[in-house]
């Protein structure tokens, strides 16, 4: 993608993540991977629901300026992630607030409780937390985004990436979704579990479309694991991390107001 239209496309997602509510104020970042050496992101402390394709930052792999914009402080993050994955050209953060739900409550999203979102987007482990802007959040990053299209950072936000802007973007609303089910489906008494024999259907159909490739089966949740799924691939993750969720009790007044503050944010 030439720059002109990269600058055009990163105004449009901005203004859909505003809209959406998936960022509020100067919130959130996204960045396009021009080429080997070239970054396009987002400006810091700027609203992403008014920006304009002249306020947009150039800089290098590394972070440097390659032009009179400042880009977001959390650039970083970006530039990890396309270290870490050739095959990323695009990279999406924001704070959707049934995510973000999810990394402040200390849950990875990581259920297999619908087919589309074990085809197209897998588990979102959360990692762990990270100072915003700092090497900790970059390091706490590090032992998922191989395996990964989408993190929940804790007590932060989420992001996700892809192979085009787009793409970055389905992720990091697919994973709003989820999380909004999720959390409707606890308030109605909990979510199903897919059965283990429909998730290796789902996995080897995935795989056959493209959708996600084998090293997407180190994932962190483990369900592919109980399903007799397997990856020649090891990963290693801190402490605490793997399958990252834990039971939580509810009285029928706080389901109630749950459910109450979904709809609203629905």
């Amino acid at each position: 993608m030439n720059e002109s239209a990269a600058r055009k496309l990163i105004v449009e997602i901005g203004k859909l993540l505003y809209e959406r509510s998936y960022v509020v104020a100067s919130d959130g970042n996204v960045s396009i991977r021009l080429d080997e050496n070239t970054v396009l992101a987002t400006p810091t402390m700027t609203c992403k629901g008014r920006m304009t394709e002249d306020c947009l930052a150039l800089t290098d792999m590394e972070g440097k300026p390659l032009s009179d914009k400042r880009a977001s402080s959390e650039l970083a993050m970006h530039l990890l992630i396309y270290r870490m994955r050739p095959d990323v050209k695009a990279v999406c953060h924001a704070h959707p607030p049934h995510g973000t739900a999810f990394a402040v409550a200390g849950l990875a999203i990581d259920k297999p409780i619908l087919s589309e979102v074990v085809l197209t987007l897998g588990c979102v482990p959360l990692t762990s937390y990270g100072t915003p802007s700092t090497d900790e959040l970059t390091e706490a990053m590090k032992p998922f985004v191989a395996h990964h299209n989408a993190l929940l950072m804790a007590n932060h936000g989420a992001v996700a990436y892809g192979e085009d802007m787009w793409q970055a973007f389905d992720r990091l609303e697919t994973l709003e979704h989820t999380a909004k089910i999720a959390i409707l489906a606890k308030a109605l008494g909990g979510a199903n579990d897919l059965p283990q024999e429909a998730i290796e259907k789902l996995i080897n159909i995935r795989e056959k479309a493209g959708y996600l490739k084998e090293n997407a089966r180190c994932q962190a949740c483990g369900y592919l694991h109980e399903a007799g799924i397997a990856c020649e691939l090891e990963v290693s993750y801190p402490a605490g991390q793997q399958g990252n969720g834990r039971k939580i009790s509810f009285t029928r007044e706080e389901l109630i107001e749950l459910l109450s503050q979904a709809a609203r944010l629905g």
